[in-house]
């Protein structure tokens, strides 16, 4: 089994770091003359997330890797590994970000001034930050956003918690788990190098580090899948400026 779980380490090293970036600095020239490069962003990101998670699965299937080894176990709370403090501040945390994520999600289908001033937010970070030119604009591109995040959430969970998390501890059993969690954040903050140096892999290892804690201190992934659904799908909530200023237009004074 040994072989094949290097194998995976070492994909996980390349693909997204590497053909990751180089992949999205393509994008970012055809989405100025294709109207359709969004989409086929999308569909690729999907398929290079399912292709690994695929094998991870093949893994399980065919090798002595058990699903419970990587996470796909019911939630209970352990705070043997990283003791009752910060399990449960990082617990108390999350459920304060899952409480302002519903808070938001709702209001932007039933406010408008929830809707406009997370669009204006939106819209003054794209102004910043170039790798924002993926999120969604149109419906169809929203629609097929949808699946990328239930992609996200589920394979990104299983790859770079469940799966890299087993796999150090199974290589380096005497490191300390803080060793372990925090290179397999690295490597998920590597993955989103395409996203920048700071607003990419360091914020992206952090989520990464708080998302470990999590795993370890819930003994699942499966409430991780959920969460990372969330935090993806609510990136594509936003509308045009043009769309923006109507609704200011309809608002009642």
């Amino acid at each position: 089994m040994e072989i094949f779980l290097w194998i995976m380490i070492v994909f996980v090293l390349l693909y997204e770091p590497i053909y990751g970036y180089y992949d999205f600095q393509r994008f970012k020239v055809n989405v100025t003359t294709n109207p359709h490069a969004r989409e086929k962003y999308y569909i690729n990101s999907i398929v290079g997330l399912w292709a690994p998670t695929l094998y991870i699965i093949l893994l399980v299937l065919f090798t002595e890797l058990t699903f419970n080894q990587i996470g796909f176990t019911l939630p209970s709370i352990n705070t043997n590994v990283f003791g009752p403090i910060i399990t449960y501040t990082v617990f108390a945390l999350t459920g304060i970000y899952i409480l302002a994520i519903l808070y938001y999600m709702i209001g932007y289908h039933v406010s408008i001034n929830i809707r406009t001033k997370l669009t204006e937010a939106k819209n003054r970070e794209k102004e910043k930050s170039e790798y924002l030119a993926i999120m969604p604009v149109s419906k169809r591109e929203k629609k097929l956003w949808n699946y990328v995040s239930i992609t996200a959430g589920f394979t990104e969970e299983i790859i770079y918690r469940g799966f890299l998390i087993f796999a150090f501890s199974y290589f380096f059993p005497n490191l300390s788990v803080w060793f372990v969690v925090i290179f397999a954040s690295l490597l998920f903050g590597l993955a989103h190098t395409y996203q920048g140096l700071l607003s990419g892999v360091l914020r992206t290892a952090i989520v990464g580090l708080i998302f470990s804690v999590l795993y370890m201190g819930l003994n699942s992934i499966i409430p991780l899948i959920l969460l990372h659904f969330l935090i993806d799908y609510m990136a594509k909530l936003g509308e045009d400026e043009n769309t923006i200023q109507d609704s200011q237009i309809t608002k009642i004074p």
